[in-house]
C-alpha cells in the first residue's frame, strides 16, 4: 500500500473511531469468501460498517485520537487479521456474530470498545450481546418511576370513591 493511500485510510479510521461510541475488533480470517460476503451483507442490512483493516493503521488512528490512552488496552488485540465493525447500537455486532457463527468458530471477537469500556476476548461475546440499549434502559427507568405514581393515583381514586359511597349512604339514611 502506498504512503498516500495509508494516510487516507488512517484519516478515515481516525474520523470513524472519533465519532463512534461503539466498535468491535474481530477475526474473520479462514472464512471462505462466500461466508465473508454473507457476513458483509448481514452487517450492511443491520447498519453495521464492516471493514478489514491493517492493524498498524488502526493503531495509528487510535493514537491520533484526543485521548489515545483510552484505546491502549485494545492494542494487544491488534495482531493477526482484523475486521473492525462500527455501529450505533452497542450490542448489535455481538448478536450478529453469535447468530452468524452457528456451528462455526469464526468470526472471533478480539475486543470491543463500548462507551469507553473495553471488553477483550471472545468470552465477552455473551456479555456484550446482553447489554441493554439506551432506549431499553430509559424505558425501564420510566416504568420504575411511573409505578409508584400509578399506585398513589389509584389509591387516591379508590379512596375518593369509597368516601363518596359512604357519604351517599349516610345521606340516604338521613332522608
Amino acid at each position: 500500500m502506498r504512503k498516500e493511500l495509508k494516510s487516507v485510510v488512517i484519516s478515515e479510521l481516525t474520523e470513524k473511531i472519533g465519532q463512534s461510541s461503539f466498535f468491535y475488533l474481530a477475526d474473520s480470517s479462514s472464512l471462505p469468501v462466500s461466508k465473508i460476503n454473507k457476513l458483509r451483507r448481514i452487517c450492511f442490512e443491520k447498519g453495521i460498517d464492516m471493514q478489514v483493516v491493517k492493524n498498524t493503521l488502526v493503531r495509528k488512528a487510535m493514537e491520533a485520537q484526543e485521548n489515545p490512552d483510552q484505546y491502549k488496552p485494545l492494542f494487544e488485540s491488534l495482531h493477526g487479521p482484523t475486521t473492525i465493525l462500527f455501529t450505533d447500537v452497542a450490542k448489535l455486532p455481538a448478536n450478529v456474530i453469535k447468530d452468524f457463527r452457528g456451528k462455526d468458530e469464526r468470526p472471533i471477537l478480539k475486543a470491543a470498545y463500548i462507551d469507553a469500556g473495553i471488553y477483550i476476548g471472545d468470552d465477552q461475546l455473551d456479555v456484550l450481546a446482553n447489554l441493554k440499549s439506551k432506549e431499553e434502559l430509559l424505558g425501564e427507568i420510566i416504568g420504575l418511576l411511573q409505578s409508584p405514581a400509578k399506585n398513589v393515583i389509584s389509591g387516591l381514586k379508590s379512596g375518593g370513591s369509597k368516601i363518596a359511597g359512604i357519604l351517599k349512604t349516610l345521606e340516604e339514611r338521613a332522608n
